[in-house]
């Protein structure tokens, strides 16, 4: 990540205020990427934390392999290890993992210790291919959690590699990533995209609001034929503003 390139903290507490579709929409208004394939993941995601809302931060990222009991002896001072690579990357942060057991939920890596711990080193939460535990205690440390399941034991849960592309829910992830969540799923921001995708989500959200969501909501009353008639105006309208400020990208 280029830090050249990274939004500061209001900037980030200002995004977190709209949901991950709302950022997407601006996202794909100012991306070179291809935003129906690229950027967001492509398989089922749970948010075992939805009423925290959504969650904005840089990825910090570690690869896992519970089932597998030669890790632990392999390199005893993993945890040492990847605890400090995550205290020297700024915050926030989400934790992305990998879990190389997939699709079996063999362990988890999360639980109500480890979540706490990387609370105090600055994370927010995690997007994980594998299992959580102690939901509760995860919820009571204010970690949110973006999961493939649950499951009882932590078996061989350690570190095996950190600071290296992962691939979660079908996405590849790279350290530093601008990553947004929520219930929806989770979005990745390439570095290039982000100093201009504050300004592209607020004029997303208020061309909705000046366009077509008011004459949606003002039908009461109306003859149907009037209602299509303002809703296409409005659709018009909101299609005209979004090619004037941004030369017709995404889907509009």
């Amino acid at each position: 990540m280029d830090s050249n390139t990274q939004l500061t903290h209001a900037q980030l507490l200002e995004l977190k205020r709209w949901n991950t579709p709302s950022v997407y929409n601006g996202w794909e208004q100012v991306t070179k990427q291809r935003p129906n394939e690229d950027g967001f993941n492509l398989e089922p995601v749970t948010d075992f934390m939805p009423q925290m809302g959504p969650m904005v931060g840089y990825a910090v990222t570690v690869v896992i392999e519970p089932r597998n009991a030669e890790h632990p002896k392999t390199n005893p001072d993993s945890w040492a290890q990847y605890r400090a690579y995550v205290a020297s990357i700024p915050g926030p942060k989400i934790v992305v993992v990998q879990d190389l057991d997939k699709p079996g939920l063999y362990g988890a890596f999360w639980g109500e210790v480890n979540s706490n711990i990387h609370k105090a080193l600055g994370c927010v939460g995690t997007i994980i291919d594998g299992a959580i535990r102690d939901v509760d205690e995860m919820n009571n440390a204010g970690f949110k959690a973006l999961a493939k399941g649950m499951c009882v034991g932590h078996a061989y849960s350690c570190p095996v590699r950190w600071n290296c592309s992962v691939e979660v829910f079908g996405r590849k992830i790279e350290p530093g990533q601008l990553i947004h969540a929520d219930k929806h799923g989770f979005l990745v921001i390439p570095d290039e995209d982000q100093s201009n995708l504050l300004d592209a989500v607020r004029f997303m959200d208020s061309n909705e609001c000046q366009t077509l969501i008011p004459a949606a909501r003002s039908s009461a009353g109306k003859k149907l034929i009037d209602v299509l008639k303002s809703i296409n105006e409005a659709a018009t309208e909101f299609g005209k503003n979004v090619k004037n400020k941004f030369g017709g990208k995404g889907e509009w």
